[in-house]
């Protein structure tokens, strides 16, 4: 046990003095529609990992935030991976890029564009031939993509906060507790998309999921069932959820694992969606998502850089 102890002490004071490495930020364009940030440790070298990380749904920027919820949860996993000796690739999708120049179209957009995109980013970031191994790590709905991504690309994958079962069904769990009509016109409109065909839209509280425009979207992501992909998958895998999080349940991640038995799963204590820890109740957990200065759970950056370690 003294042992035990020992190692554990010598490999926190590791991580805690890894974490004075400085780190560089470069701005890098993989093509028109994918920018992102590179940061790149200052002893870094042929040996170095790189880390790609993949965001969430919705506009999430390579930080990890949106419009008005602004926590920080990429930046500050990027700069502990590139404080602890890896270099971090974190991008902005397709999305901003084409909102920026005024030429999003929602009814445009598929699934499949963020898994071409994602497969840009390796493809470019192995062709450089400066790194060990690549890394793809995905947060929410970015480790659906990342694990589309990483098979046959990629010498590790990370899930973070990712579900275990396709977006539909993942939506009606979280409709739970709202009025029966929402659940039954959500759960027809779900019906109507796995058939292939859009609908017009009755009821306009459903219109966050199934407004028209988005639809085309929802059709493209709801063939893909998480348990049956990351079967496929031939790399070391590491899966991530914290069990305050309010959006993707710890369930989800346990499904995966059942998936993939050869998966380390790691569940970490009261941390919430957005990476943080959350000791007190919903109202911090909500707090945390538009607090740009609260750190990441330290168990999480601890569990990452550990996983990285070991490849």
């Amino acid at each position: 046990m003294k042992t035990t102890i020992h190692c554990l002490i010598l490999l926190c004071c590791a991580l805690t003095f890894a974490q004075n490495t400085k780190v560089a930020e470069t701005e890098i364009a993989v093509n028109d529609l994918i920018k992102g940030t590179l940061y790149t440790p200052q002893n870094a070298s042929l040996k170095t990992k790189l880390v790609i990380l993949i965001a969430g749904s919705g506009p999430t920027d390579r930080n990890g935030n949106q419009p008005g919820l602004e926590n920080n949860s990429l930046k500050f996993l990027a700069q502990n991976l590139a404080q602890n000796g890896n270099a971090v690739y974190s991008y902005d999708k397709r999305i901003i890029a084409l909102a920026n120049s005024g030429k999003l179209d929602e009814n445009s957009l598929s699934f499949e564009d963020f898994i071409t995109d994602a497969k840009a980013v390796i493809a470019y970031f192995k062709s450089k031939k400066a790194y060990s191994k690549i890394i793809v790590a995905g947060h929410s709905e970015g480790s659906l993509i990342g694990m589309e991504a990483a098979r046959g690309n990629a010498d590790a994958y990370i899930s973070i906060a990712g579900a275990g079962r396709s977006i539909d069904e993942v939506i009606m769990d979280q409709l739970k507790g709202q009025p029966q009509q929402m659940l039954d016109a959500a759960a027809e409109g779900f019906a109507t998309l796995k058939s292939g065909k859009t609908f017009k839209l009755e009821d306009p509280s459903l219109g966050m999921i199934f407004r028209e425009s988005v639809q085309p979207y929802m059709i493209s992501w709801i063939k893909y069932n998480p348990q049956q992909e990351i079967k496929s998958l031939t790399i070391p895998v590491l899966l991530v959820n914290g069990t305050k999080d309010l959006q993707v349940k710890v369930s989800e991640a346990e499904l995966l694992k059942a998936a993939k038995p050869d998966a380390i799963l790691k569940i970490i204590p009261d941390m919430n969606h957005v990476l943080k820890n959350i000791a007190a109740g919903d109202a911090e957990n909500g707090a945390s998502y538009t607090n740009p200065v609260l750190p990441l759970d330290t168990t999480f950056t601890h569990t990452v850089n550990q996983f990285i370690n070991s490849l």
